[in-house]
């Protein structure tokens, strides 16, 4: 039942959603979010500061006097949703705030709760003249489910203006902004987003892959590693592919060309002390030819024949993925006021999905 509300319901989230949401959203992604940072950005005259704002607990905390007086669907079903609570080790727990744990219609009931802080902060902070000069605020929300960037002309703007207002339209709805997250930084000073680092030096702004989203990974990486000592080359392989080809997809579309050689240069590094360690009494020039093979371009590779040999004398091998081998490519943002559920762009939405399936391809390929 709850999906059949939920698809009665996404429609009308789309058509009122903010157009700089991006997240659990139909057609958008998180690319989609880092580009538009980038956009409002970028420019000689951009905003210099940025808000970073995190709310706290956001799908536990929603008010449910908010959702029942504000969502457009049946009142009686939305409550019974709402007030259902939860079992934990055979124990029921009552809800007295939040959306439904893990249902269907819970991204699109934060979204819809969500929506509105655009309109509210454009209508607050206008272009506007003042004695006799034009005055830009130069205030841009930028908005992932929960995690959003606010952009400002000033520090003071921000904090004693901008701030508040975000955290009155929060508490309407029984929100708060996460006080340990929730920052004023300057762009110069750089900031993470959604796992990237937006930063500018001098007029140029890069995107690179944030630290703590890398190190993330190596940690990923180094615990396979450990837990894989005595396990076949292939299998070892099989298990990191998935995470590295995924980290490079993710990053492919920023300036991350350098994050690429460092990345694959420390799981080599990673990959070598596993060798070694299996073989002791084994020189360095034996564990080379055993572990590391010259394959296409690269004389270092990390793979594991597969006793397939569809030509002869070339044997097939299970390869390590490389994520310099990923090519960068810059993403192309959806339109703001895009709609999955309007005829009139449809056309819009074909296109998108038509080089969606061509960068896909192009990185299956690489």
């Amino acid at each position: 039942m709850q999906t059949l509300y939920w698809m009665a319901l996404e429609p009308i989230a789309e058509t009122y959603a903010d157009h700089n949401s991006y997240g659990l959203r139909r057609g958008r992604s998180t690319a989609d979010a880092i580009e538009q940072g980038f956009i409002a950005l970028s420019g000689r005259d951009a905003p210099e500061w940025v808000l970073e704002g995190d709310i706290k607990g956001c799908f536990d905390h929603i008010s449910h006097r908010w959702l029942l007086a504000h969502i457009p669907m049946d009142t009686v079903i939305l409550e019974k949703w709402l007030r259902c609570g939860f079992l934990e080790n055979a124990n029921w727990s009552a809800t007295e705030a939040g959306t439904p744990q893990g249902g269907i219609v819970s991204p699109t009931l934060a979204n819809l709760t969500l929506d509105g802080l655009e309109v509210l902060l454009t209508k607050m902070f206008p272009r506007r003249q003042k004695k006799g000069r034009w005055v830009h605020p130069k205030v841009h929300l930028v908005r992932y489910a929960d995690d959003f960037i606010i952009t400002g002309s000033s520090h003071s703007l921000l904090v004693n203006e901008v701030q508040p207002l975000v955290e009155e339209f929060l508490r309407e709805r029984g929100l708060n902004l996460s006080v340990e997250k929730t920052r004023v930084t300057r762009i110069q000073d750089g900031f993470d987003f959604l796992g990237q680092h937006l930063r500018k030096y001098g007029d140029k702004l890069l995107v690179t892959p944030s630290k703590k989203n890398t190190q993330a990974l190596l940690t990923k990486v180094r615990g396979v590693i450990e837990k894989n000592k005595s396990a076949a080359q292939g299998s070892l392989i099989a298990q990191l592919n998935p995470m590295i080809r995924g980290w490079a997809n993710y990053h492919c579309h920023c300036v991350a060309s350098r994050a690429f050689d460092c990345m694959d240069f420390e799981i080599w590094r990673k990959l070598w002390r596993w060798s070694r360690r299996r073989h002791p009494t084994k020189n360095a020039g034996w564990v080379r030819a055993r572990y590391f093979h010259a394959i296409g371009g690269r004389t270092w590779t990390f793979a594991a024949p597969t006793g397939v040999q569809h030509q002869p004398n070339q044997p097939s091998w299970q390869r390590l993925v490389y994520t310099s081998d990923t090519p960068i490519r810059r993403h192309r943002k959806i339109r703001g006021e895009a709609n999955p559920f309007d005829p009139r762009w449809s056309s819009h939405f074909a296109e998108r999905a038509k080089r969606q399936w061509f960068n896909t391809a192009l990185h299956r390929r690489a």
